[in-house]
């Protein structure tokens, strides 16, 4: 370590003991100094030690060098260097970042300051002839200036013993070794050596030590040495890693220039060959290669007048590029993608409606309406001669097939399929690509759509439509109603492309869950079909028919391993899969199978035949059980059916006596807005009819009522629960209960008329599902009700009223006039 106080073992000297110095400044002129002042100011050294006997420049800021150049004239232009701690300062060149005279290292070097030059970036450059080393007596610091009272080093005429003469050789050696694997210091080197005589070991050891690249701290050591054999002992070290060192640079250097000569090399030589081949007419030229191909590809095609000008100032563009230039990169690309577009290129249509009808049937079970639209749609497209300008948009729950009628359309059109999904989607470029002076940018999904399916006609399904979302980087909806708008999209303009291209012949086919977030111009332009679900009997005959079929092979299994009799999958869709859709059910089948095929992979051969009665065991305790609600009716407790985006579904409605007289209705359940009117609504109409029946007027006048809809974690809003609500405050006033096959459906007026509803099929879909064969519909919908296919209806009970008195007489029987 290298102490920053003074050593006890430097040797002292009088301090009045002088001697004359003589100096050669920068012209060439003797300058002789009678004597080194005691009190000298401080030059700080932020990076490395100076030793004595050399000429260096220090650089210095501009308001330390003023105040040094105002105190030379005091001290004959003599300055003291001292090296600062450089953990603390490295980098700084500011005095006033000095904190502490403490920050200095207690011995440094005296120079005569030849001269100085002001530099334009506001520092100074100090030209100095250092001639010996100090000690600092005493240090202060003024305005952020130091001053100090220094000790002068008098080096003694060392004794030439034979190990002095030694190390000395070995300096002068070791500087030679440098010097050919260091070409930096080569000059620098062979001036000191012409220079400095062998016979002052000193000076040689000083100068030696000054033109390595070693550290600060390990220079400083050496010039706090006092002993001349240990300061050239640690000179020779420093000088065997400045070799070392230098060593490693050549052969770091030597590598990489073999590596560029190597690739040089071999650039020259593919040059010429390439050349050679050329010449010979054994390879033609890349680009013109690339320019054939895209002659002949754009020839077999179909191109617009704007495409055809555009691809010929293209590949002109090409032609002239150098084959280096980043720019030609970005043009082939461009002409890869307008020769891969499918100009011109459609296939042909198959309006059959019987091949149709056999192949949505082959795929589908049930949906009868559904296929009905679908075999109108293509019914009307054979009597136009094409489907051209359609946009069909089928609207359903999660699971009841929506992709897969896609799928079928355009099997039964003979037309390619392509999907994708705009769910999440945030960004209009996804649809209609970015421009290409964005690095990296390539076209939108339709276009990317076009080059996969090589037609110009196919089906593109847009999958989740009512999922787009919108942020600063544009509206995706606004792009849709440009590409499903049949007026529009015969000319639908890509950013990347910039040329138009006919979209009028695409069968674009959209889906969503529900139509509410879609925008109402994009609905304007499409042919809704709402897809409702699945009854018990229909999921039943898929399972069988398509599910099972897909999911035995699936699973490594055969028919032979495992089957499935029927009451266990009516079991599965009744008590773990009762949406609207097959999805989940096909998951529950999927876990039923998967653990047969562990049995079966442990060993177990043997078939396995599912049962209603072992669903359990595979599958776990059922998700939807039987209400208590079915088994036992309880006054004021209605059965309300419900349209959620998976289907339809019951909704059990609520209401019990309050021991209190505030005469008030208390609502639970996360009701909307419309809910809580439609239950002020219900329960003000109830008080108003209450005293036509055995004159119980007084009863909600004077009882406070809790009505709750469960399941209380779910939001619900919607006017349908209107005459369901009623009822359940009647029921609780005259303590009569609902059957418990019952359910109803309607909005209900303040005075008493019942409106219609919407989702009948959903509904009745849900009661069925739920076990319920008596419902009442507004009178109004009775045109939707006899619209439902008649599977659907078989063995239910429908009332179609339209006031609360025919509700009253089915519910409770009672008439009123």
């Amino acid at each position: 370590m290298v102490a920053k106080k003074r050593s006890a073992n430097l040797p002292r000297k009088p301090r009045d003991k002088r001697e004359n110095i003589l100096l050669i400044d920068s012209d060439g002129n003797v300058i002789t100094l009678a004597e080194l002042p005691a009190k000298i100011p401080i030059l700080p050294l932020y990076h490395r030690p100076m030793f004595p006997g050399i000429l260096t420049m220090v650089g210095s800021s501009m308001a330390a060098s003023e105040w040094i150049q105002s105190t030379l004239n005091k001290t004959n232009n003599i300055v003291g260097l001292l090296l600062l701690d450089p953990d603390k300062h490295e980098g700084s060149s500011e005095l006033g970042n000095i904190e502490s005279t403490d920050d200095f290292y207690q011995m440094g070097t005296v120079a005569y300051v030849l001269n100085w030059v002001e530099l334009p970036d506001h520092s100074c450059q100090f030209m100095l002839s250092t001639l010996k080393r100090f000690v600092v007596e005493k240090m202060t610091k003024r305005k952020g200036n130091f001053m100090a009272d220094v000790r002068y080093l008098e080096e003694t005429e060392p004794e030439m013993t034979e190990e002095i003469k030694a190390c000395g050789a070995a300096i002068i050696s070791g500087i030679k070794e440098i010097i050919p694997h260091n070409p930096i210091f080569s000059q620098e080197m062979n001036y000191l050596l012409s220079q400095v005589d062998i016979n002052d070991p000193g000076m040689l050891t000083d100068l030696a030590a000054s033109v390595t690249n070693a550290k600060s701290i390990d220079l400083q050591e050496i010039l706090e040495t006092p002993d001349l054999s240990t300061r050239m002992e640690k000179t020779l070290l420093l000088l065997r890693e400045e070799y070392d060192l230098s060593l490693l640079k050549e052969k770091i250097n030597q590598k990489i220039e073999e590596k560029i000569s190597k690739h040089q090399r071999e650039f020259f030589l593919r040059e010429q060959l390439k050349a050679i081949k050329v010449e010979l007419g054994l390879e033609q030229d890349r680009k013109q290669v690339e320019l054939t191909r895209f002659r002949k590809k754009i020839g077999e095609l179909e191109l617009s007048e704007e495409a055809k000008v555009r691809v010929h100032q293209e590949m002109e563009r090409y032609e002239i590029l150098d084959e280096h230039s980043p720019e030609i990169h970005v043009i082939f690309q461009y002409l890869e993608w307008l020769s891969s577009l499918p100009w011109g290129i459609y296939s042909k249509d198959r309006l059959s409606l019987s091949y149709a009808q056999k192949v949505l049937n082959e795929d589908h079970d049930g949906l009868k309406d559904v296929k009905k639209r679908i075999l109108e749609f293509i019914g009307v497209s054979k009597l136009k001669g094409g489907v051209s300008g359609s946009i069909v948009c089928l609207v359903g729950p999660p699971g009841v097939g929506k992709t897969s009628l896609g799928k079928s359309i355009a099997r039964a059109l003979g037309r390619k399929f392509y999907h994708f999904s705009l769910g999440g989607m945030h960004d209009e470029s996804e649809l209609k690509g970015h421009r290409r002076t964005y690095v990296g940018a390539l076209p939108g999904r339709l276009i990317h759509a076009l080059r996969d399916v090589k037609t110009s006609n196919p089906v593109i399904m847009l999958d989740e439509l009512d999922k787009v979302g919108n942020s600063y980087r544009g509206d995706p909806y606004s792009v849709l109603l440009e590409v499903l708008d049949p007026e529009q999209n015969q000319e639908f303009l890509d950013h990347y492309l910039d040329v138009r291209f006919d979209l009028s012949n695409v069968l674009f086919i959209a889906t969503a869950n529900i139509l509410d977030p879609i925008h109402p111009a994009l609905l304007d332009r499409m042919e809704i079909i709402r897809l409702s679900g699945y009854i018990l009997e229909e999921k039943e005959r898929i399972a069988q028919r398509h599910l099972l079929p897909k999911l035995i092979p699936g699973c490594g299994l055969t028919p032979e391993n495992v089957s499935f009799e029927q009451g266990a999958i009516k079991k599965v869709i009744l008590e773990y899969a009762r949406e609207a859709g097959v999805r989940n059910l096909e998951k529950q089948l999927n876990a039923i199978l998967r653990a047969v095929a562990t049995r079966h992979a442990r060993g177990h051969k043997k078939g396995v035949t599912i049962k209603a009665s072992n669903v359990e065991s595979y599958l776990g305790k059922p998700i939807f059980t039987e209400e208590t609600y079915h088994k036992q009716p309880i006054p004021g407790v209605v059965r309300g059916l419900a349209w959620t985006p998976l289907g339809g579904s019951v909704l059990y409605i609520e209401s019990c006596i309050l021991l209190n007289n505030k005469k008030t209705l208390k609502l639970t359940g996360q009701l909307g807005n419309v809910m809580r009117e439609s239950s002020s609504i219900a329960h003000t109409y109830i008080q108003s009819i209450l005293k036509k029946i055995n004159k119980k007027d007084h009863f909600l006048k004077k009882h406070a009522v809790h009505l709750h809809v469960p399941a209380g974690a779910t939001p619900k809003d919607g006017p349908s629960a209107g005459i369901a609500m009623a009822t359940s405050l009647l029921s609780l006033a005259l303590n009569q209960p609902i059957p418990a096959d019952l359910a109803m459906t309607g909005e209900l007026t303040l005075t008493g008329y019942v409106l219609p509803i919407g989702g009948v099929k959903e509904k009745t879909i849900g009661a069925r599902l739920a076990g319920i064969k008596t419902l009442i519909f507004p009178k109004e919908n009775e045109k939707d009700y006899e619209e439902l296919p008649p599977y659907l209806k078989k063995g239910l009970t429908i009332h179609l009223v339209s006031h609360f008195h025919e509700v009253i007489k089915i519910a409770l029987g009672l008439e009123l006039k």
